[in-house]
């Protein structure tokens, strides 16, 4: 089992409001305090299967410059994912599943470019994006309980996609297991890390109360579980999967 990531943005912030502020009555967070900010997603390649954990932003869509104010800058482009996907070895026709965290286009930018891929998304997801076909799996989280998360669906061997609502009303995350690690690879449950640490939410989210469950679900599985955290959005995951870094609550 191999975790590559695709990496497409680099050198951006996001200031501590933005990352931390979500559910925040009071300007208790500093607009000059910034994290860095980065934009990637995931492979995991079993050896008979590649599949992939979102797919980035639409080819066409513009570079933008960070501007005075700004909440987050998701840094420069390093690849469109196509191309940072194929530096990596593999061609879309290669891409047997997409697990698709969620409906935001840094996500689910490319969907269309992969013909021979099964989709597993969440239904909310999936109406959210009009998203039909036989190649579209609304996944129901059949297999029970894993850890302690209520519901999951096996993808494959090792490989788990489980219910996160709250960022988005059809938010999920996948599980990896590995040589004895747990590799978590979140539909933006933190923005970076820091988040994660001090039990904060960023400020985007369509269901609080529902953000606040899944995260205090996230640390507590973090806490009783050797877990590798990979975030989309900043660099701390590269160092995290490179060095198998676990995470420390």
């Amino acid at each position: 089992m191999k975790i590559k990531a695709v990496k497409l943005y680099e050198g951006g912030f996001m200031t501590q409001p933005f990352a931390m502020g979500g559910g925040v009555s009071e300007p208790i967070f500093d607009s000059s305090i910034t994290y860095p900010s980065s934009l990637q997603n995931y492979v995991i390649d079993t050896g008979s299967e590649v599949i992939l954990v979102d797919t980035g932003i639409p080819k066409e869509a513009p570079d933008s410059l960070p501007k005075e104010g700004q909440k987050i800058y998701q840094g420069k482009r390093i690849h469109d994912y196509l191309t940072a996907l194929e530096e990596l070895g593999y061609a879309p026709e290669q891409v047997t599943k997409i697990l698709l965290t969620h409906k935001h286009p840094d996500h689910s930018g490319e969907l269309r470019s992969f013909p021979n891929a099964k989709i597993y998304l969440s239904g909310a997801e999936a109406d959210a994006l009009k998203l039909e076909g036989d190649n579209i799996i609304r996944v129901a989280y059949q297999d029970g309980p894993y850890h302690n998360f209520e519901a999951s669906e096996k993808i494959s061997d090792g490989v788990y996609f489980l219910p996160a609502p709250g960022h988005t009303k059809g938010n999920s995350i996948v599980i990896v297991e590995s040589d004895g690690l747990f590799y978590l690879i979140h539909g933006d449950i933190t923005y970076t890390d820091a988040a994660l640490i001090e039990n904060r939410l960023s400020i985007v989210f369509e269901d609080l109360e529902a953000a606040k469950e899944t995260l205090l679900k996230a640390r507590a599985f973090i806490q009783e579980n050797p877990t590798v955290y990979l975030s989309t959005h900043t660099p701390e995951s590269l160092a995290s999967l490179e060095e198998k870094r676990i995470m420390k609550l």
